[in-house]
């Protein structure tokens, strides 16, 4: 990866990436700032011209043999991805398997979207005219992705913005930029010029420099509420999508499978060790199967196996950091100390926190309505299914939201109540197809991921009309 972590810096900082289990030195990387962005510009602008230029069928090709290419290095990333984010192996490897989904469904939309016809003989006196719309490079995308899924989530920036003829200035976490580092070195390989994609890697003040830059047409960003709003202060005009986070909700119906609504709920609570935008937080229970449903889910989280993230037999592996950790362990204290009762976990050691399980949890409480992005779910019951969605809807921002039911008609009553970004039925909230639109609903909902819509956010039509009279 030589050529690609000799990244534009005006000084010698550097960054040092830490193994989240152990906290031992996986590698150093340099650091850009502030003042690097003229020149990190330069690049890109550069690398946006020759993005332009390449024709369909080579971005395509490109993006097919990345996936080529990652597939051949899949045990590679997943090692990666374990070292540097905390990630499970198994998980880890499910990641690269995504990420190669994605390179191959941005290679199918380089081809295919293009544009349409004009029927402009629509409108009465435009007879004689005819013409097309054609979807054009916006030119510079910045990309700025978090520690969560360091591969995957690079990937969805990546992919579409090169599907559709532009050059990325991309920024990943300084935790774990590992993952995109060598991603982009793939698709170097892959035959893409140097240039199309331009890594900085660095703190909020680089952050900042680049959001503000005039030359870049957009910013795609996943990440906090906090980070967001300040990237909307500081953009200036140009086009925002962000993925902001959730609270996800799951409602369990008394007519549902109980054994397989809490195997769902388990598995989508506490992947990643809960640092997860869609992971299940909250699930609300139907009174007539609360307790039995409440055995089965605190039974299987308490069998989980948390350590060392690199062993096939671990579930559930560290979080980011034993600050991230101490966050998460202060945050049930404080729900504790306020009424809510302990079912399972609460046990932290270093950035291990245990698979933990609450209820009684306040409704007005910030664990309520707030993203706690760590292994820690809470159970509530409820009477009707008007009261679940009630409750499902009580957060300000929401990405998606998960059912069990085995009744056709719940089933549509909440869907078409709860407000989400996606309604999984018969799944926990956690499950995303990397080809459907993706994103959050209320409050800070801008854009949509997903290889198709990303692309369309990343281009613009441009209008042909001729006439022949």
């Amino acid at each position: 990866m030589t050529a690609v972590k000799r990244q534009i810096a005006s000084t010698a900082a550097e960054i040092a990436v830490l193994n989240p289990y152990d906290g031992s030195l996986v590698e150093i990387v340099s650091a850009s700032g502030p003042n690097d962005i003229d020149a990190l510009l330069a690049r890109t602008r550069h690398g946006a011209a020759l993005s332009r230029a390449l024709p369909r069928h080579r971005r395509a090709a490109i993006l097919e043999k990345a996936a080529r290419l990652v597939e051949e290095q899949c045990e590679a990333f997943a090692r990666t991805i374990v070292s540097e984010a905390g990630k499970t192996i198994v998980q880890a490897r499910k990641e690269t398997l995504r990420c190669i989904n994605t390179l191959k469904l941005s290679a199918e939309e380089a081809k295919r979207n293009a544009g349409e016809i004009v029927p402009f003989d629509a409108f009465a006196g435009s007879e004689t005219r005819q013409g097309w719309f054609t979807r054009e490079p916006l030119g510079v995308i910045a990309a700025i992705t978090p520690y969560n899924d360091p591969l995957n989530l690079v990937a969805h920036k990546l992919g579409p913005a090169i599907a559709g003829g532009n050059s990325i200035l991309l920024k990943p976490s300084e935790l774990a930029p590992l993952s995109a580092l060598k991603l982009v070195e793939t698709l170097v390989a892959a035959g893409l010029p140097e240039t199309i994609v331009t890594v900085a890697i660095g703190g909020a003040d680089l952050g900042h420099a680049i959001v503000s830059a005039r030359d870049i047409r957009m910013v795609s960003f996943t990440g906090g509420f906090v980070t967001g709003e300040a990237i909307a202060r500081s953009a200036g005009l140009k086009k925002l999508a962000m993925d902001l986070g959730g609270n996800a909700p799951v409602i369990v119906m008394a007519d549902c499978d109980i054994a397989k609504a809490a195997t769902g709920c388990i598995s989508g609570a506490y992947w990643a060790a809960g640092q997860n935008c869609i992971g299940v937080q909250r699930i609300l229970v139907q009174a007539d199967c609360y307790e039995r449903f409440r055995q089965t889910f605190v039974a299987g989280t308490a069998k989980l196996l948390a350590g060392d993230p690199s062993r096939e037999e671990t579930d559930v592996g560290p979080m980011i950091s034993p600050t991230a950790a101490e966050r998460a362990e202060t945050a049930v204290e404080q729900a504790i100390g306020a009424g809510a009762r302990l079912l399972c976990g609460h046990q932290r050691d270093g950035a291990l926190y245990s698979p933990t399980v609450l209820e009684g949890v306040g409704r007005q409480s910030r664990l309520w309505r707030e993203e706690i992005f760590a292994p820690v779910v809470m159970l509530e019951r409820f009477e009707t299914l008007a009261d679940a969605i009630f409750m499902a809807n009580e957060p300000d921002y929401s990405l998606h939201a998960g059912m069990f039911t085995s009744n056709l008609a719940n089933a549509l009553e909440a869907a078409a109540g709860i407000e989400a970004g996606g309604v999984m039925i018969n799944d926990s909230s956690d499950y995303r197809f990397d080809a459907m639109p993706f994103g959050g609903f209320k409050h800070g909902s801008m854009g949509r991921e997903g290889v198709r819509f990303a692309y369309e956010d990343m281009t613009q039509p441009k209008v042909v009309c001729i006439n022949r009279a």
